[in-house]
């Protein structure tokens, strides 16, 4: 019973530091470590410490999910350089084997695993797809996106964590 009830208070202060101030709530990014689709390396929250992160859910079967495929590629592409990272987690329950496939003939830049149920639940059980989490370098979540976003928009986010240094100081 504890147990469960901590669990919910976990996620209402997740919810309501996420609606209260979506641009500078700071929770903990949930620790993962998945398997890439394409060649089964691990994927893990550690390998992106000091980065700016955006992790993205989505389907193959999402059109939304689809059409921010290349805005993800062009952003990886563009700011990769500048320590930002895309990390998508399918929620497709054929497999890896379809998500590689889209991967390839996509020719997707960023690293593509497998969602869990444990990482859904850890995101907070978001209900729509798209959705992303935008995280700082000093790995906090600082704003969620469901649906399609504007891609003006989420760079313009991204280009303002970037330019903050790891200890949270604009950088000189």
């Amino acid at each position: 019973m504890q147990k469960i009830l901590h669990t919910i208070i976990y996620h209402l202060i997740f919810i309501l530091a996420m609606a209260v101030s979506p641009a500078g709530a700071t929770v903990a990014m949930p620790a993962f470590s998945l398997s890439s689709v394409v060649d089964g390396t691990a994927i893990t929250s550690d390998s992106y410490k000091e980065k700016v992160l955006l992790v993205t859910f989505f389907a193959t079967w999402c059109k939304p999910c689809m059409q921010e495929v290349a805005i993800l590629k062009q952003l990886q592409r563009d700011l990769g350089p500048r320590g930002f990272s895309v990390v998508a987690l399918s929620i497709d329950e054929g497999g890896p084997g379809i998500v590689s496939k889209l991967v390839k003939l996509r020719q997707i830049n960023y690293p593509v695993a497998m969602a869990t149920r444990t990482i859904i639940h850890d995101f907070g059980d978001f209900s729509g797809i798209p959705t992303s989490f935008l995280v700082n370098r000093q790995g906090h979540v600082v704003r969620s996106y469901t649906g399609f976003v504007s891609p003006k928009r989420v760079k313009q986010d991204i280009t303002a964590l970037l330019s903050t240094a790891v200890s949270g100081k604009d950088v000189e």
